[in-house]
C-alpha cells in the first residue's frame, strides 16, 4: 500500500477538490499520511489567486521536491490553480515535478498518481477544457474535523471582475446538478457533519445555467430537509445578485444560519465601474438594510480590497465613512495585487506598496473598534455554541456560534462544570467580549 501525502493550498473550494480527490485515491487502496518521511507519493493543490498564494504554492513544491533526496518520495504531482495557468513554467523550472494536472482533473486523479509513479522520463501532463465538469464525485474524505463540512455548489465564474484571474484558471459557472448536491449532502450528515457551509465563486447564481433561474433558495430548503443537518451556512453572496426570495428563506428556514459572506471590495461608485462589479453604493446599503430588517440578530461578514489603481484618497475616506456607517459584524480586507493576464494590471496610476498597507492598517484599525463596539452588545446574551475543541491549559473549551464562520472569524471560549464532547452544541451566555472574540459559561438549566 502507497502513502499519499495531499497539501491543499488556498480557499475552502480548493478544499472540496482536495478532499474528492482523497477519496478517489483511498477507495483505490492508497493510505492517507501526514508525514513527509513516510510518503511515496506527494500531490500539491496549489493555489495563485494573489502574489502571495503563488508564493505559498511554488515554495511548498520546492520544498516537497526536496523529499525526492531525503525521504522515500517517488513522484511529485501538482495539480489546482498555478498548475493550470503556469505548467510550461513548472515544466522548465521545477524538474522534480512528475505530473501536472489542471484546475479540472479531479477525476484523472488516480490514473495520474499510477502514471508518475512509473518514473517516465518526461513529465506527465494532463489539462482538461477549463469548463469541463467532473460528474457524480460525491464522497470526500473531510478534513476539517467533525463538526462542519464544506459542499461546493458550482464552479467557475462567469462576472470577469478586471482584477480577478478566477475565471481564466476555473472556467465559466457550472452549477453542480441539485441532486449531485444533495446526495453529498446526504452523505456528509450521515457521517455527523451537523453544519455545511456552502461555498463557489459565487453562491447566488446556483442554477442559472441548469435552470434558467437562480435556485439558491429551493437548494436551501432541499438541503435543510436532510435528517441531522443543523446549520446550513451561506459564503461570497454578491449583493447584486440577493434576492428578496433568499431573504425570505434565510429568514423563516430554521436551519440556514442568520449569517451571510457579501464581497461587496468598495463602495465608491467609480471604483467598483473600474473593478467590473456590477453594483453601486446605494445598491449594496439597500441590501445589507434589507438583510438587516428581515433578521434584526444577522451577522454580515464583508470581504474590501484597498490600493485598486486610480484609488484616491477621498475615495479611500469614504471606504471608512461606509465601514463606520454599515458596522459590518465581520470584515477582511487586502491589499489590491497586479495580477497579469487581468485588465486591472494594465490600468495606469497604480498605488504604491507604502499607502496600500497603510490604508489596508486604517481600515482593519476602524474594524477593531467596530468589532469591539458589536460585540460589547453581545454581553449578557445566549447563543447555541458549536463545541470544537479544548485548552488544556487554560481549562477552557472552544467554540463557534451562527454568528462565526470557521477560519475567518473569532472564537467564542466557553467554560463548563461538565465535560463537553467536540462537535456537541451547547447553550452559553456571553460574559465577556473583545475586539473578535467573546467569552462565555455554559447555561445548566
Amino acid at each position: 500500500m502507497m502513502n499519499i501525502l495531499f497539501v491543499s493550498l488556498g480557499c475552502d473550494k480548493n478544499l472540496v477538490d482536495s478532499e474528492v480527490m482523497l477519496s478517489l485515491l483511498r477507495s483505490h487502496g492508497y493510505n492517507i499520511t501526514n508525514e513527509e518521511q513516510e510518503a511515496d507519493v506527494a500531490v500539491v493543490n496549489t493555489c495563485c489567486f494573489i502574489h502571495d498564494a503563488k508564493e505559498e504554492s511554488i515554495q511548498t513544491i520546492l520544498e516537497l521536491a526536496q523529499l525526492k533526496q531525503t525521504g522515500r518520495l517517488k513522484a511529485l504531482v501538482v495539480t489546482g490553480c498555478l498548475a493550470q495557468r503556469y505548467k510550461d513554467e513548472i515544466q522548465t523550472e521545477i524538474p522534480e515535478v512528475d505530473a501536472i494536472m489542471g484546475a479540472s482533473n479531479l477525476d484523472d486523479i488516480v490514473e495520474v498518481v499510477e502514471e508518475s509513479v512509473k518514473q517516465h522520463s518526461d513529465q506527465l501532463v494532463r489539462l482538461r477544457d477549463l469548463n469541463y465538469l467532473p460528474k457524480n464525485l460525491t464522497d470526500r474524505v473531510v478534513t476539517t474535523g467533525n463538526a462542519y463540512a464544506y459542499l461546493k455548489i458550482a464552479e467557475g465564474c462567469n462576472k470577469r471582475c478586471t482584477y480577478c484571474i478566477i475565471p481564466y484558471l476555473r472556467g465559466n459557472y457550472r452549477s453542480i446538478p441539485m441532486e449531485e448536491i444533495l446526495d453529498t449532502a446526504r452523505k456528509l450528515a450521515a457521517n455527523g457533519y451537523q453544519e455545511l457551509i456552502l461555498v463557489a465563486q459565487e453562491t447566488t447564481v446556483y442554477g442559472v445555467d441548469l435552470y434558467q433561474e437562480k435556485r439558491l433558495p429551493m437548494l436551501l430548503r432541499e438541503i435543510s430537509k436532510i435528517d441531522g443537518i443543523r446549520w446550513l451556512r451561506l459564503l461570497y453572496c454578491y449583493p447584486e445578485e440577493i434576492t428578496e426570495e433568499l431573504i425570505r428563506e434565510m429568514a423563516e428556514n430554521e436551519k440556514i444560519c442568520h449569517y451571510i459572506d457579501i464581497p461587496i471590495q468598495h463602495c465608491n461608485d467609480e471604483i467598483l465601474k473600474a473593478m467590473g462589479r456590477r453594483t453601486s453604493k446605494e445598491q449594496i446599503r439597500k441590501v445589507v438594510e434589507q438583510l438587516r430588517e428581515a433578521m434584526p440578530d444577522i451577522a454580515i461578514r464583508t470581504t474590501l480590497i484597498t490600493g485598486f489603481p486610480g484609488e484616491s484618497t477621498k475615495q479611500h475616506e469614504e471606504m471608512l465613512a461606509f465601514i463606520d456607517e454599515m458596522e459590518f459584524e465581520r470584515l477582511g480586507a487586502f491589499t489590491y495585487s497586479p495580477e497579469e493576464g487581468t485588465k486591472a494590471a494594465e490600468y495606469p496610476d497604480q498605488i504604491e506598496e507604502e499607502t496600500k498597507k497603510q490604508w489596508l492598517d486604517d481600515i482593519m484599525t476602524l474594524q477593531q473598534e467596530v468589532s469591539y463596539d458589536n460585540n460589547q452588545e453581545m454581553i449578557g446574551r445566549e447563543l447555541i455554541v458549536l463545541i470544537e475543541g479544548y485548552l488544556y491549559e487554560e481549562d477552557i473549551y472552544i467554540g463557534r456560534s451562527y454568528r462565526e464562520a470557521p477560519g475567518v472569524d473569532g472564537y467564542i471560549f466557553v467554560s463548563a462544570e461538565e465535560e463537553i464532547v467536540s462537535g456537541e452544541y451547547v447553550p452559553v451566555r456571553i460574559t465577556e467580549a473583545n475586539e473578535y472574540d467573546l467569552i462565555g459559561e455554559v447555561i445548566y438549566r
